[in-house]
């Protein structure tokens, strides 16, 4: 079947996308309609954290679809109660509220801190972000985003998101004012080209906002759920927030995220907040899976081992090919490539069978499925090898 076939025309333009369509998927491989096989180290930008298609996830599915679908969120059903007990019971927070996508679960955050800002603050609104940051599409979220893109589009954006610099605690501090409600950050700054919060600023950060009596948030729509070898990104530094979102590998492919937050910062009156499908149960059965095979004995055990080979694996290449650092935590990492090759390298390892994403043009991001194995971790390094050798020599 050619691509041609397919009315593409049919989709609005929002992305390039290159000429080919998937048809099938099983663990790190995909295959496109003319039968070709690519070993995916994107993984829906790090949303299939038990890889494509997992058995555990289609039966989940299937077997919640015969049951209910959907009651209405006017009412409880049963695997979104079963789903926020499993997150509750692995974290520090107390209440949960799904959503259908991560920038809706920050756009929830946002929300909650403002009301939270009304109630508590004298009507404190500001939320400190972060440059570099991303934290969604959705008119706020862009607005507390960071991303340079972002800038000038859609203007006016949402105000109330003063910037400051990641790892300088200086800057944060110099923003607090009246106006201030929170602090809100991703424990690593995915789309900055994996950019970490250092742990001591982590810390200071949390003792800064308990001081000034501030909400701190972590958006770890990337780094939770096992991404970086801890259930939750900010557990490597041992604080606790207020206020947490998830999304991406909550869903394991499907669309699925939350809003968590402490009770005490939990102050929505009823109708502030709600939506057609959240919660719904299909979807938070598969997410009942999801957390099952993550906080499974040893799991995340193998995610910390499997990050450590493949930082070695890169770190090789960089030594070889005289490249930049190595950058990142579990599988979450990133390459310096040192050069702006990032997308010709991508076009390549497309055409060579292999998905890589190069979020900025001198930096590779690899965000493999957690149960990766070392062979296919060897697999995409030989290839990658092979390119580098092509682009930038030994």
């Amino acid at each position: 079947m050619q691509f041609t076939h397919y009315p593409i025309h049919s989709l609005m333009e929002v992305t390039a996308r290159p000429q080919l369509v998937f048809v099938r998927g099983e663990g790190s491989w995909l295959w496109d309609n003319t039968g070709k096989r690519y070993l995916d180290f994107v993984q829906g930008w790090a949303v299939n954290c038990l890889g494509h298609c997992p058995p555990v996830i289609a039966e989940r599915l299937a077997e919640q679809a015969r049951r209910l679908i959907t009651p209405s969120p006017s009412f409880y059903n049963e695997p979104s109660l079963d789903l926020a007990r499993r997150i509750v019971d692995n974290s520090c927070f107390d209440r949960v509220f799904f959503t259908n996508c991560g920038a809706e679960a920050n756009e929830g955050a946002i929300k909650l801190a403002r009301k939270w800002g009304g109630r508590n603050r004298g009507g404190a609104y500001e939320i400190i972000t972060f440059d570099g940051g991303f934290h969604g599409r959705t008119l706020a979220t862009m607005s507390a985003s960071g991303k340079p893109q972002f800038r000038d589009l859609f203007e006016p954006k949402v105000p109330g998101f003063p910037k400051a610099q990641l790892n300088d605690l200086d800057s944060v501090a110099a923003l607090i004012c009246d106006r201030t409600v929170a602090v809100m950050l991703e424990p690593i700054q995915g789309e900055a080209g994996v950019v970490p919060a250092e742990d001591p600023f982590l810390t200071g950060l949390r003792q800064l906002t308990r001081e000034r009596g501030l909400l701190l948030i972590v958006d770890e729509i990337q780094t939770g759920v096992g991404r970086t070898g801890t259930l939750w990104g900010h557990q490597h530094a041992g604080i606790e927030p207020d206020i947490m979102t998830l999304g991406k590998m909550l869903g394991g492919g499907v669309p699925l995220a939350a809003l968590v937050a402490k009770e005490e910062v939990c102050c929505f009156d009823h109708g502030d907040q709600g939506g057609t499908f959240n919660g719904n149960p299909l979807m938070t059965a598969v997410g009942c899976a999801v957390m099952d095979a993550v906080t499974a004995p040893g799991f995340l055990d193998t995610v910390v081992r499997r990050g450590a080979y493949l930082a070695a694996g890169l770190q090789e290449l960089s030594s070889s090919h005289n490249l930049g650092e190595v950058r990142g935590r579990g599988l979450l990492l990133a390459l310096d490539l040192r050069r702006e090759i990032g997308a010709d390298l991508v076009g390549r390892a497309l055409a060579a069978g292999l998905l890589l994403n190069a979020p900025r043009p001198g930096l590779l991001r690899f965000m493999p499925a957690l149960n990766v194995t070392e062979a296919e971790i060897d697999a995409m390094l030989a290839i990658l090898g092979t390119l580098l050798r092509e682009m930038v020599g030994e």
